[in-house]
């Protein structure tokens, strides 16, 4: 037991052995029909989530993410919540030592951004996770690829575990397209090289990245793969989509805020019963104005809902099954 605790106290060497914590927010907001992520847009063009480094100053890792996201943004956080901690070795772009990023997910109604800061449509980045008008065709390019590099492994059980994690990420062979598996679809472009990023350290295969996406700073196209699978999963069984609306709203804005964060269409009369039998939502007794039509009666969210339901969320009755 004193030997661990001596080398857990021994002070490191260099620059090169040494941790920091840095503090990334995906923070989230809908306008019209575009999920849109709070982004730093670089010299180079290339953006980055707001991030900063943990300080002694921080009582917890969540009001030091709340202050940096205020500081860099101009944007105070409601909703948020701890998504992962991101660490691996060949994701950092530069400087010495290791850097341990601890990703959040906060939730917003859209405000108008500070300094440097702006709103980025999160499918510039992942492109072929809106399937809202079906399948997307960058996907003809996207799959051979990664199915060529499948077919690359060096032996047999690695070449079966790559197309297995294809099929299942992509939905082929006859399986069903998981909108969560973000992260996954992600991480197979990566590993195969097809994602900038993977081509920013020298672990990088020699297959040639595409363009779809465009790519982010260090990690974070990572960060907001995880942010987005994370929160399509979410809707389902908690409340979270509420966090995004504004105090009254229509059942039609909520059924795009729902489909724009899927990345899928709805069968409108489903979703609608689905929201009224929950009791997620209560009249208000007014309607919305200019609509071009009938008059949309107005709702807002029934908070008791949380007391009364297990897991009150909005369930994603498709209008096709996606292809």
């Amino acid at each position: 037991m004193a030997v661990v605790t001596a080398r857990a106290q021994k002070a490191p060497n260099s620059a090169q052995d040494r941790v920091t914590v840095d503090l990334s927010a995906v923070v989230v907001a809908v306008a019209g029909e575009t999920p849109r992520v709070l982004a730093l847009r670089g010299p180079d063009g290339v953006d980055a989530l707001p991030a900063g480094p943990l300080e002694p100053q921080h009582r917890t890792l969540e009001l030091g993410l709340r202050a940096w996201v205020e500081t860099r943004t101009g944007q105070p956080l409601g909703y948020v919540e701890q998504l992962y901690t991101f660490g691996d070795r060949d994701r950092q772009l530069a400087g010495p030592g290791r850097v341990l990023s601890v990703g959040y997910l906060a939730l917003l109604r859209e405000a108008a951004p500070a300094g440097d800061s702006l709103w980025s449509d999160w499918y510039r980045h992942f492109p072929w996770e809106d399937r809202r008008a079906g399948r997307p065709e960058l996907l003809d390019r996207i799959e051979p690829a990664l199915a060529g590099w499948a077919a690359a492994a060096p032996a047999g059980p690695e070449r079966q575990r790559r197309e297995a994690r294809l099929r299942l990420a992509f939905g082929l062979g006859g399986l069903p397209w998981g909108e969560e598996r973000v992260l996954e679809r992600y991480e197979l472009m990566y590993e195969a090289g097809l994602a900038a990023e993977a081509h920013q350290d020298d672990s990088h295969p020699a297959c040639p990245p595409l363009a779809e996406g465009a790519a982010m700073a260090a990690d974070h196209r990572r960060i907001l793969a995880t942010a987005i699978g994370r929160l399509r999963g979410k809707i389902k069984y908690r409340p979270v989509v509420f966090e995004l609306m504004p105090p009254t709203f229509t059942l039609s804005r909520l059924q795009r805020t729902v489909e724009a964060l899927a990345g899928l269409r709805l069968h409108a009369p489903n979703f609608r019963r689905l929201v009224d039998s929950q009791g997620l939502v209560e009249e208000t007794g007014e309607v919305a104005g200019g609509t071009g039509g009938r008059p949309a009666r107005l709702v807002r969210f029934r908070r008791e809902v949380l007391q009364e339901q297990p897991e009150p969320g909005v369930k994603l009755p498709l209008s096709r099954r996606p292809g």
